[in-house]
């Protein structure tokens, strides 16, 4: 059995309107939403650059609080070893804030905030090298940082951060290493003998990356801190921290397993929401394609609801799709049997004619005036017939295609008619209006009371019943009525009792198509006597 998926995707690289332009099918589109759905996490991660900048100022608050408190320690010590011969430098400066609207002093308390931002702050080359100095180290310092030494690399033990305690001087007096070298060359040192707090990022140069060190560990720029330590208002020296910063990829390794949780989270999401495009979208359209393609090639079997409509707008897309065409085939085998009754309503009169036409032709001088006037009569007769059967066809068409609307009372059309016929009574219980135009009401009423005469009757009673939403219009005659057999075919095209004298079959149809393009509906109404009883009802 060929694959109908197939043929369809043939038929649509084969259509007009498809090679003229591309379009992306569904399907595309879908794959599309999918993939962005994916990128949302990971670009994410590439752009939490606001997640990265709020890892460096916790790094650089943690600096100021244990520089802070290294710095209290270091003055205290100072101020009991020997407050009066202190070397002490410029006036300390206020705290500051990289925010303008923050205060700098709240009462006693002058916090010192973060100062690093990686959208405003420049990233540094690497911290220069300590430089020989001949300033010399007050005693006192050199106490005091022998006395911080096993403070310093006991908090470089917990911390992980780098402490170097300065003299007023900018001289190393206690750390790891850099002990009697000067750091006031560099730029955070400067400021921080100046009196001022200051923090700098450098650049981290690592000696021996290892794959697993620059991803779970290592970072590419260091956080420096420098806050001075202040004895009565001066500077005594500067507590020179640094240490290296958490990162994004740090952290995802560290919550490797929250993230793996999430990510297939992601991937479970991803695929629930194409499951559900494929089974609410894409796959009915692709169905109803199909189905379309099938009913466009004839085959009534294709008439039926797709066994899954996906949502409230595919299924009233189909239904609305079934149901036109079934109009249109019910229209193709309308136009089909019309055609097939012309065609042999014509071709009645036309073989008569054409017999005539023949007999006279060839009879020449051998026919009398008698035979010549009969023939004759016969294709004056036959062609009346024609044009009687295409005045009927015409009128036909322009009650399937008449103007809808417009409104007229019951009363002046009937009396019309009833002026226009002699022979016939005509009357009317009430009059009412109807929601016709007078010339499509007076073609509605003229042909039945036409068709009651032609049928025998001698008074017609036209009544008027209802109102409001539903108004009934019944046309009652005393004529010979319809039998049994003949009811259930009365309304249909070119069925007729009075073929021999001149009868069309058409008329009934007429009335009933135009009254169904005002959404009215005719039937014949049992139970009249002896007569024929038709009924219109108008749904206003």
């Amino acid at each position: 059995m060929p694959d109908r998926s197939g043929c369809i995707d043939r038929m649509m690289r084969l259509s007009p309107s498809f090679r003229d332009r591309w379009r992306p099918p569904l399907s595309v589109i879908v794959a599309m939403v999918l993939c962005i759905m994916l990128l949302v996490p990971l670009g994410g991660v590439v752009f939490f650059r606001v997640y990265e900048n709020q890892l460096i100022q916790t790094t650089e608050a943690e600096l100021i609080a244990q520089s802070a408190a290294i710095a209290a320690t270091a003055a205290e010590q100072l101020k009991t070893i020997d407050p009066e011969n202190l070397p002490l430098g410029p006036s300390a400066q206020p705290p500051q804030t990289q925010y303008s609207y923050l205060l700098t002093t709240i009462g006693e308390w002058s916090p010192q905030t973060s100062m690093l931002d990686l959208n405003k702050t420049p990233i540094l080359p690497a911290r220069p090298d300590a430089r020989e100095t001949g300033e010399d180290v007050h005693p006192v310092l050199e106490e005091v940082g022998r006395q911080l030494a096993p403070i310093l690399v006991n908090t470089q033990k917990l911390t992980l951060a780098g402490f170097r305690v300065l003299d007023a001087n900018g001289v190393v007096v206690s750390g790891r290493g850099e002990v009697g070298l000067s750091l006031a060359h560099v730029d955070e040192v400067r400021k921080a003998l100046g009196g001022r707090y200051a923090s700098a990022l450098r650049e981290r140069i690592v000696d021996n990356p290892q794959p697993i060190y620059s991803i779970s560990r290592g970072t590419a720029v260091r956080v420096f801190t420098a806050l001075p330590i202040v004895v009565e208002g001066r500077v005594a020296g500067v507590v020179y921290a640094s240490r290296t910063p958490s990162n994004i990829l740090k952290e995802m390794f560290l919550q490797r397993e929250t993230v793996l949780w999430m990510l297939a989270f992601v991937l479970g999401a991803t695929f629930v929401v194409g499951f559900i495009f494929v089974r609410a979208i894409s796959g009915p359209i692709r169905a109803l394609t199909a189905r379309s393609l099938k009913i466009g090639s004839g085959d009534r079997a294709a008439l039926k609801p797709l066994t899954i409509h996906g949502n409230r707008e595919i299924h009233a897309l189909s239904t609305s799709m079934l149901d036109m065409s079934r109009k249109l085939f019910d229209r193709n085998d309308y136009i089909n049997t019309f055609a097939n009754h012309v065609t042999h309503e014509l071709k009645s009169p036309l073989t008569s004619i054409q017999g005539a036409a023949e007999l006279l032709l060839d009879g020449g001088e051998e026919l009398t005036e008698a035979e010549r006037s009969k023939f004759l009569e016969n294709i004056l007769s036959d062609t009346a017939r024609a044009s009687l059967l295409l005045n009927r066809l015409r009128a036909l068409a322009r009650a399937e295609s008449v103007d809808i609307g417009g409104a007229c009372h019951l009363a002046p059309v009937l009396g019309q008619i009833k002026g226009r016929i002699d022979g016939l009574s005509v009357s009317w219980n009430k009059d009412c209006e109807l929601p016709l135009s007078e010339e499509n009401a007076r073609i509605v009423f003229e042909n039945l009371i036409e068709n009651s005469r032609n049928h025998g009757a001698s008074k017609v009673e036209v009544v008027v019943s209802g109102g409001g939403e539903s108004l009934t219009v019944t046309v009652n005659d005393d004529g010979e009525g319809v039998s049994p057999g003949n009811a259930e075919h009365v309304f249909d095209l070119f069925f007729t009792t009075r073929r021999e004298s001149g009868g069309t079959g058409m008329g009934l149809g007429i009335i009933q198509a135009l009254l169904q393009a005002h959404d009215a509906t005719i039937r014949l109404a049992p139970g009249h006597g002896g007569g024929a009883s038709f009924e219109i009802t108008f749904n206003r």
